[in-house]
């Protein structure tokens, strides 16, 4: 997922290039990165800045999306 750039408006319809589904062997995979505050109750005032920022990263079949 970290080195995926192949962002399109069909598979990153928001553009935030946070979230993308794509075919992996055959089956439509999704990935999604969320922006938390360091304690993790809500969402990071600054996502870009690692300091205030905790990524999670969820991966999951589009069909459970």
């Amino acid at each position: 997922m970290a080195a995926f750039n192949q962002f399109t408006s069909e598979n990153d319809p928001h553009g935030e290039h946070d979230m993308a589904f794509l075919d992996v062997d055959g089956e439509r995979i999704f990935f999604k990165v969320d922006y938390y505050d360091p304690q993790m109750r809500h969402l990071s005032a600054d996502p870009s800045d690692p300091g205030v920022t905790r990524r999670v990263l969820t991966i999951g079949m589009a069909d459970d999306y």
